[in-house]
């Protein structure tokens, strides 16, 4: 029974989408508990720097050879490979899996050699005793790389195949595993607890794939040709791509290096603001790029432009649609979102202040966060991995060169600093220098986003920006109107309920998004006639009538 619930196809774009979005939304949702139990029990102190910080390397790792390498490659040749026969597929398929295993291993191991060395990259503002905890955590997490990438080629099969319930649980187990961690392993083993905890995950991330891999024809086979032409041909297209996600990477590597040399907490700080911002990210951004991909991949390969061009403009005016307001709500709910993810135990109220304000500076870019995956998985659907990698490599340096920027000015500039005091009301704390990695990191996330739609429009001139162009102004419209009313109901509830409860400002926050996100949708049907929103209801109607 559970090896056919795993087997289940979805079929179309929407539903796929759905199943991903739900997915996201329970992984999600799991990740603020997570992060909520974490901030508890530890607070935003020399702790968590540690235990974020030993996230880096490894995260660089699946970064470069699982993110940026084989999950962008494998689906698209191996749909190419699949066409010509089924055979062809799977020994392609296990001639990546058992190569990249080896690969995996390897760097890895020797990763974990050079952990002390790397350490005093990352870590520069931190001292002996800090370090030495941290190499132990890194090297532990050293493994999660590994059970990802045997993940990633399994999740490219079932996802070809239309199979994503697999690949929709395995991000639930992962944030179960890590919460697993914090509450049973720390008690026994101490801050290396979470460590186990990532690894636990990573392990069931790649397990919960095998059984509807196997049921889509699976069968393992012990090939091992570094020199296929399949291979040779995965590395090339890797490379570029490989370099330019290594940059989005060496982006967080370098502000993990900046804020570690800031106040004790700030790596904190940053990576919950971080994680807060992608909640509607992975929820919408991800959750369509990922069901997008097999069907864009499939028809540029089949030579359909008309319906790769409409399935484009489609999926990129629906993340538009929900994503633009998302970013309204946060802003306008960052206080909230915070006092009540992470404000409790050892969770101070100088540390929700910072935490909020670097949220409501992410706000700014979080459109932008959701498309640029969608963007980059477009180029690659044609198997262009170098325009990708360019963008990427151009916003690292904008980024790097404004994170010294506005820390310096933030550290030293007295009217700078005191506008985005008195902007994000931080006039409380003393050092608010690590909001300028969020603004850095925004900023450079804007200009990334317009470039890769500048590259698309030189190689695809077809598409359609006007619609889109249309569908933007409707959207940020009916977002604007949205506000008003969230901002009413806000001065409302707030003057009805205790305040300093748990309760009272749960409230306020679910009436405020209720009553917004109502009027959005009421205004964007009704007055504006927004063609998204009646897709939406179509897509919906249909399968209920189907079912």
């Amino acid at each position: 029974m559970f090896n056919g619930f795993l087997n289940h196809q979805t079929e179309g774009i929407g539903m796929a989408a759905g199943i991903l979005a739900i997915s996201a939304l329970v992984s999600r949702l799991l990740a603020l508990v997570r992060d909520r139990i974490l901030a508890g029990q530890f607070g935003a102190g020399e702790e968590l720097d540690i235990y974020f910080i030993a996230f880096r390397i490894p995260d660089f790792i699946y970064g470069i050879l699982i993110v940026g390498g084989v999950s962008v490659v494998f689906l698209p040749l191996f749909a190419e490979y699949f066409q010509k026969s089924s055979q062809d597929g799977w020994k392609f398929a296990n001639n990546i899996l058992n190569c990249f295993l080896i690969l995996f291993i390897l760097i890895c191991g020797v990763l974990i050699i050079f952990t002390p060395f790397l350490v005093e990259i990352i870590a520069p503002g931190f001292n002996q005793d800090q370090k030495s905890s941290l190499i132990i955590l890194t090297r532990i997490m050293f493994l999660s790389p590994v059970f990802f990438g045997l993940s990633s080629i399994f999740s490219g099969v079932t996802r070809y195949f239309n199979r994503f319930l697999s690949y929709s649980i395995a991000p639930i187990l992962y944030n179960l595993s890590i919460i697993f961690g914090i509450l049973f392993f720390v008690p026994i083993f101490g801050l290396s607890g979470l460590a186990y905890g990532v690894v636990l995950g990573a392990f069931l991330h790649w397990i919960i794939q095998l059984p509807s891999a196997k049921m889509s024809g699976y069968k393992y086979l012990p090939i091992y040709d570094f020199q296929s032409p399949g291979m040779i041909k995965a590395f090339k297209l890797m490379i570029p791509r490989t370099i330019g996600i290594a940059a989005s990477y060496l982006n967080l590597i370098v502000i993990t290096a900046i804020a570690s040399t800031l106040t004790i907490g700030s790596v904190a700080i940053f990576n919950f603001a971080n994680n807060l911002q992608y909640f509607p990210i992975g929820l919408i951004g991800i959750s369509f790029t990922v069901a997008s991909f097999p069907i864009l991949s499939q028809n540029w390969a089949n030579g359909q432009k008309d319906k790769f061009l409409k399935n484009f403009s489609l999926i990129f005016r629906q993340i538009l649609f929900l994503i633009i307001p998302a970013s309204f709500l946060i802003f306008l709910l960052r206080a909230q979102v915070v006092r009540l993810i992470l404000g409790t135990g050892k969770f101070d109220w100088w540390e929700t202040q910072l935490t909020a304000a670097s949220l409501g500076i992410f706000s700014l870019s979080i459109f932008a966060l959701a498309l640029i995956p969608f963007l980059s998985k477009v180029f690659f659907s044609f198997q262009d991995t170098k325009t990708p990698t360019k963008t990427g490599i151009y916003s690292v340096f904008l980024n790097i060169f404004l994170c010294f920027l506005f820390i310096w000015l933030l550290g030293f500039h007295n009217i700078f600093q005191g506008m985005m005091v008195n902007f994000l009301d931080l006039q409380e704390i003393k050092d608010v220098r690590v909001i300028g990695l969020a603004l850095a990191l925004s900023i450079s996330a804007i200009f990334q986003f317009f470039l890769l739609l500048f590259f698309l429009k030189k190689q695809i001139s077809e598409i359609n920006f006007l619609e889109i162009f249309q569908s933007i102004k409707k959207i940020i419209l009916a977002s604007i109107f949205m506000s008003i009313f969230v901002y009413l109901t806000l001065d409302v509830i707030g003057s009805l309920v205790d305040m300093r409860t748990f309760f009272g400002i749960f409230i306020q926050m679910a009436s405020a998004s209720l009553v917004g996100l109502s009027f959005y949708t009421l205004i964007s049907y009704y007055f504006f006639k927004s063609p998204e929103i009646h897709i939406m209801k179509n897509s919906i109607f249909k399968k209920l009538k189907n079912k």
